[in-house]
């Protein structure tokens, strides 16, 4: 009776699928926000999709929480199983907040370092669907894992110089009739520096998983 209890409960590879069909999620997202910001017709095309793997990507949140409360075996600590899903959650949600904002404030046509930000959160979130299947076997992976995370890092450190350098370009262009226009495009650039923020948030969780497990 014990052992078909067992069977019918969450496995410990279980949360690698989740995981990565969570990262799947996340990449999609970052594909359809970054086609939002080649303008015109395809911000409203693409954003139900950017709404739409958002609430894919909760759905999956879920399902981790759920199972590490019935597992009695997992690949690493609970806590650090819910922190790491809560801020692997928290990317696509900042990418949400972004696909808002652009909607709410009507834009429709981007600065090039705005497609700049995009091209890097794209590759944040590929970075990251490569890292989490690896917390499979840390021991084996962790050269590469630590590899990856810290390519986030530098990533992170590039959109930091891309968002400085394109708001003061946009200030110094701006004149005093230009103010709405100016806020609505810097809270958009804000919040698109904010998702690369939360990729990097993400690596370190990893990272100290790693350091855990190693």
């Amino acid at each position: 009776m014990f052992n078909l209890f067992r069977r019918l409960m969450p496995r410990e590879d279980d949360f690698f699928d989740m995981f990565a069909r969570h990262a799947d999620t996340v990449v999609r997202g970052a594909g359809e926000l970054r086609a939002m910001l080649d303008g015109g017709a395809a911000v409203q095309r693409h954003y139900p999709a950017v709404l739409g793997a958002e609430d894919d990507a909760d759905a999956i949140t879920r399902e981790v929480v759920q199972a590490v409360r019935h597992t009695f075996v997992t690949p690493f600590d609970r806590g650090d199983i819910q922190t790491l899903i809560s801020h692997m959650d928290d990317t696509i949600d900042q990418m949400k907040k972004a696909a808002k904002a652009i909607v709410l404030f009507e834009m429709t046509e981007f600065h090039d370092d705005a497609r700049r930000m995009g091209d890097a959160i794209q590759r944040c979130a590929g970075l990251l669907r490569e890292a989490v299947p690896l917390l499979s076997a840390i021991g084996t992976n962790v050269s590469r894992i630590n590899e990856l995370c810290e390519q986030i890092r530098h990533v992170e450190g590039e959109v930091d110089d891309i968002h400085d350098s394109g708001m003061t370009e946009l200030f110094r262009r701006s004149r005093p009739e230009d103010a709405l226009r100016f806020l609505a495009i810097r809270e958009v650039f804000d919040q698109l520096e904010k998702i690369v923020d939360r990729f990097d948030d993400a690596a370190n969780v990893i990272e100290g998983i790693v350091v855990e497990h190693v």
